[in-house]
């Protein structure tokens, strides 16, 4: 064995965090040598890191990964954009509806999401979306959360829905029923008569476009809904 080679590769391995094949390299020998002699050696996340960064390929990866990154934010920035020239026209149907997704709808970064109970809410929030943004009504879907005490009226709750919203069957996606605990002692027996419902839309430009105005409106500045 070659016992000086093996203690060197060890320390390259252990001390500066070497790949195997730039210790085979500089020691003369076979990388299936270095492999043996080092394979108990567990390198730190610094060292595993830095290997990483020296490998062509995942070097090549990532850059991709980052341009692509850089691309999709300069998207959702200009979307933002788009929506603070919409903003200073003032018009109250888009008022209305970015302060209601500023109050009520989810803050992701693509995907548009308010839930509510409140049919006339929900009506208002679809018009502005029609009104402001080129969609079709296959873009529009809507999910509906009921209770155990609308099991039996399911169908008519999301019927009710779909009409109120001007919407299509296929729009429709699956319900959600929540059962009582064994704890409510059913107290919320017909406190929403239709339960509520969710509009989403999966256009990250209506999204941001929508993030844009109500910052403008606002005079705030929100770089976490950016991205």
């Amino acid at each position: 064995m070659k016992t000086r080679e093996r203690d060197l590769a060890r320390a390259m391995r252990t001390d500066d965090g070497l790949s195997i094949k730039t210790i085979a390299q500089r020691l003369c020998v076979s990388t299936s040598s270095v492999s043996l002699w080092v394979r108990d050696i567990e390198l730190t996340d610094t060292q595993k890191a830095a290997l990483l960064e020296q490998n062509p390929a995942y070097n090549r990866q990532l850059n991709g990964w980052t341009v692509m990154a850089a691309r999709r934010r300069s998207a959702r920035l200009q979307a933002q954009e788009v929506g603070r020239v919409l903003a200073r026209r003032r018009e109250p149907l888009h008022v209305a509806g970015c302060m209601l997704y500023w109050a009520e709808g989810d803050k992701g970064r693509n995907q548009v999401r308010l839930s509510n109970s409140d049919p006339e809410l929900l009506r208002l929030f679809v018009s502005f979306l029609r009104t402001y943004f080129d969609l079709g009504d296959h873009e529009i879907r809507l999910t509906c959360h009921l209770f155990a005490d609308h099991i039996e009226k399911q169908r008519d709750i999301e019927r009710f829905w779909l009409d109120l919203l001007g919407l299509p069957e296929a729009n429709l996606l699956k319900s959600v029923v929540n059962v009582y605990s064994r704890h409510s002692k059913r107290k919320r027996l017909n406190m929403l008569p239709y339960g509520t419902a969710r509009v989403v839309v999966n256009r990250t430009s209506v999204l941001q476009s929508i993030y844009g105005a109500i910052q403008e409106y606002a005079g705030i500045s929100r770089e976490a809904w950016l991205g």
